[in-house]
């Protein structure tokens, strides 16, 4: 996850560096340009701003998480004419300066500010403010288990349906096509969380008796899927996300490191290789024997973008950049510009920023 955390005053900037070192993904600070220094404006991951409102509106495309230390009034007065779709808004937690309450704001399930808000208070001691009805009477919402396996909700309207059934006690069952890729991987992740699935041929899936009328249904699948006014109101689908992998590589690395890196970076989010749908790199890269072999392997397409668009990213997204990489191929990042070049105006959220193997550099993004 990639996220951006905003500060006012020199108080709530020393929490945020507590924030920033506590965090194993990479955040970035925004601070008042009235409380930097010199010296702190210097600092690798600190940048100041003039106004909220503006660095805020910049920020908000393209953060997955974005965390406040302020008064939450000023932060809804920010965001709220940015505000978009639970199924794109980033996550949006707010802290006070002391360090006491962090507020999930926005985004609780699909958008993972539940998980960030009580990451952040473990690491200070501070007391969750967590309001989504399901969180607090404890119980397991679909929309919270989608996002927990990557899946993408679909419709939305659906998603408040089966929530209300899980809070009144509704027995909700699960189905999952039977071939979808990994679907025996959903089925135990699933009834890991204490929720019964059964495997189902793609003609099953929307098969509910006369006798199940009432009962509320998941279904996890990616072809076939109907129209709204077909769908029952009883149901929600999910549809699994796309996972890119931006990778780049020294000239003539072999295709076996390059594939252990990959193997090593979707190991780091609970995945293994084969869940990678397509591999993205520079078109610096396109004869790469150890890119195009490792494709070749696990019989996914790899596509290659023009650093002109890729430095579109860069700046579009404020990826930080290598400078000998830069010199040497012309751009500074290939792994992250890469991937966000895949999913295009979709959008992804970071799974795996850019992290460093042996002669290799992998991302992982879900597209959104």
């Amino acid at each position: 996850m990639r996220t951006a955390c905003f500060a006012l005053t020199k108080k709530a900037y020393e929490l945020a560096k507590t924030f920033q070192l506590s965090l194993d993904s990479t955040m970035t600070i925004y601070v008042s340009e009235k409380v930097l220094t010199k010296e702190q404006e210097s600092l690798e991951g600190t940048r100041s701003f003039v106004k909220l409102s503006q660095v805020v509106a910049e920020a908000f495309p393209i953060y997955d998480g974005l965390v406040f230390i302020m008064a939450t009034g000023i932060v809804v007065r920010t965001i709220a004419p940015l505000l978009e779709s639970k199924l794109k808004d980033p996550a949006v937690v707010v802290f006070d300066e002391r360090g006491q309450h962090g507020i999930s704001l926005l985004s609780g399930h699909i958008g993972g500010a539940n998980v960030l808000t009580q990451l952040l208070c473990q690491a200070v001691g501070a007391a969750p403010v967590i309001t989504t009805a399901t969180d607090v009477n404890k119980c397991l919402a679909p929309d919270a288990l989608a996002a927990r396996l990557s899946l993408r909700p679909w419709p939305k309207v659906r998603i408040g349906t089966l929530n209300s059934a899980v809070l009144e006690g509704q027995k909700v069952t699960w189905r999952i096509d039977k071939t979808l890729p990994h679907s025996v991987f959903y089925k135990r992740m699933l009834e890991q969380s204490g929720q019964p699935a059964e495997l189902c041929i793609t003609s099953q899936l929307m098969n509910i008796q006369p006798e199940d009328q009432q009962l509320y249904a998941v279904i996890v699948s990616e072809a076939n899927l109907p129209e709204l006014s077909e769908l029952p109101t009883n149901v929600l689908c999910l549809s699994p996300r796309r996972l890119i992998a931006g990778v780049g590589c020294r000239r003539g690395t072999p295709a076996a490191v390059v594939m252990s890196a990959i193997d090593t970076a979707c190991r780091m989010i609970g995945r293994d290789r084969s869940f990678v749908d397509v591999i993205a790199s520079t078109a610096v890269k396109r004869h790469e024997a150890g890119i195009l072999f490792t494709a070749d392997s696990l019989a996914r397409p790899v596509r290659f973008y023009e650093n002109a668009e890729m430095e579109q990213n860069i700046a579009k997204y404020q990826l930080e950049e290598s400078s000998f990489v830069k010199e040497t191929i012309g751009i500074g990042n290939v792994c992250e510009a890469a991937a966000y070049c895949c999913v295009g105006e979709r959008g992804g959220r970071m799974a795996l920023r850019k992290t460093k193997f042996e002669k290799v550099t992998v991302a992982l993004l879900w597209e959104k």
